[in-house]
């Protein structure tokens, strides 16, 4: 019997460097999560790109390339490949990325596979020899004969107190290899789905790719094409954007002239509109949600950004936009972008128009409109229909220009309308 207690003592203090490591596995354990839960946030924004992209290229295909007239002219259907390969080549660097992202994952889950295995065994070894000690215990001598050849109460009491959690510490070690024996399960399940989720990126990235290389193989065509006509493509860019400078001035100069009509009955000496403390109280809302206010077609690619560029297909040639231009699909209304009311309506070339609506010192402008659905003075609510946009009858596009103003000043509308 003394023997099997010394056995007993053995593996409580055995026990007890196991409960001295602890702290260092439960350290070990958090670190682990706080770094796969980081991993794990990457790779939720990584696939949330992934899925914007692939519905972007999804609506360039539906807004750009359904609409495709055989008149329809090369330098626009070449300016329209070149934007669905730039968001194609951004699709295979996020799939890349997030491939990057999973493998770093599996290989984190492996060796996370490994310590648990390892830890498994040992304390299924553990457990076996407790197993067979107290079969021995058993069959030998008797738990009541060990207690009773106590030398007196106090250490027949201790006796008992140490057979107790000796049983406890056994019952606990069968809980904690069922427990393991689960976290071990679910962590090999995880790394059959992650190497499944791998492996179907690896598939997409390569039809991405595959993809990418015919439409680059087209774009080069096109490109032959169009330098056979190069000047006349030239004359065409700088005549519309000779064209929109002009039209930008007459809504400059509007802007300017309903400024100066707000102030004719006071003496504000402000740059702005002489605002009533409605109105500026509906300025500080509009700029209050800046970066979230609603895009002004509810479907739509952008195919021309804000500011000074480079043409996308013609080198050399610098195009000047004053605001964002929006694909959308034909017969599609705009939306006004914010609560407001109509500042003025004002005709475009080619019978076209354009709606502005004033936001207290902020102006937005919609052009390309074929009819309108509001009138002058009319207080409108955010994304209300304010006209149907023009089709194009050669390109078959439907392109909404969408302008921001503070003032007589043009703003980056990218900056305060949320992305499609």
């Amino acid at each position: 019997m003394k023997l099997h207690w010394a056995k007993i003592k053995e593996n409580k203090c055995r026990n007890s460097r196991t409960a001295d490591l602890r702290p260092l596995l439960i350290l070990f354990t958090f670190l682990f999560f706080i770094s796969w839960h980081a991993d794990a946030q990457s790779r939720q924004e990584l696939e949330k790109q992934r899925l914007q992209l692939q519905k972007e290229i999804k609506e360039i295909n539906n807004l750009l390339f359904k609409s495709q007239k055989k008149e329809k002219t090369l330098l626009s259907d070449l300016s329209d490949l070149t934007n669905r390969i730039g968001v194609r080549t951004k699709l295979i660097n996020t799939i890349n990325e997030e491939t990057k992202q999973i493998s770093k994952e599996i290989e984190e889950n492996e060796e996370e596979v490994a310590l648990l295995t390892k830890r498994l065994e040992n304390l299924k070894k553990d457990y076996a020899k407790m197993v067979v000690q107290s079969y021995k215990s058993k069959t030998k001598n008797s738990r009541l004969m060990f207690l009773l050849s106590s030398d007196n109460f106090l250490q027949a009491y201790k006796r008992l107190e140490y057979i107790k959690q000796y049983a406890d510490y056994q019952a606990r070690q069968g809980e904690e290899i069922k427990l393991e024996t689960i976290k071990l399960q679910n962590l090999n399940d995880y790394l059959v789905k992650t190497r499944e989720e791998k492996e179907m990126l690896i598939a997409e990235n390569q039809k991405e790719k595959d993809s990418i290389k015919q439409e680059k193989a087209s774009r080069e065509g096109l490109v032959r094409s169009v330098k056979k006509q190069e000047k006349k493509y030239i004359a065409e860019i700088n005549k519309k954007q000779r064209e929109e400078r002009e039209i930008d001035r007459k809504i400059e100069k509007l802007i300017a002239e309903a400024i100066a009509s707000s102030k004719k009955e006071g003496s504000l000496k402000s740059s702005g509109f002489a605002l009533t403390p409605e109105a500026k109280e509906l300025e500080k809302d509009f700029i209050s949600n800046k970066g979230k206010l609603p895009s002004p077609v509810e479907r739509g690619v952008v195919v021309r950004r804000f500011g000074k560029q480079s043409h996308p297909t013609l080198k050399g040639i610098t195009i000047e936009s004053n605001g964002i231009f929006y694909a959308t699909e034909k017969n599609a209304n705009a939306r006004v972008i914010f609560d407001g009311k109509v500042l003025a309506i004002q005709v475009l070339p080619g019978k076209k128009k354009a709606v502005l609506v004033q936001h207290g010192n902020y102006i937005s402008v919609y052009k390309n409109l074929d009819n309108v659905m509001v009138q002058k003075g009319d207080l409108v609510s955010t994304k209300q229909q304010l006209g149907k946009i023009h089709t194009d009858k050669t390109t078959g596009k439907t392109i909404l220009a969408f302008v921001l103003f503070k003032e007589i000043h043009r703003q980056n509308p990218e900056e305060w309308v949320y992305k499609i």
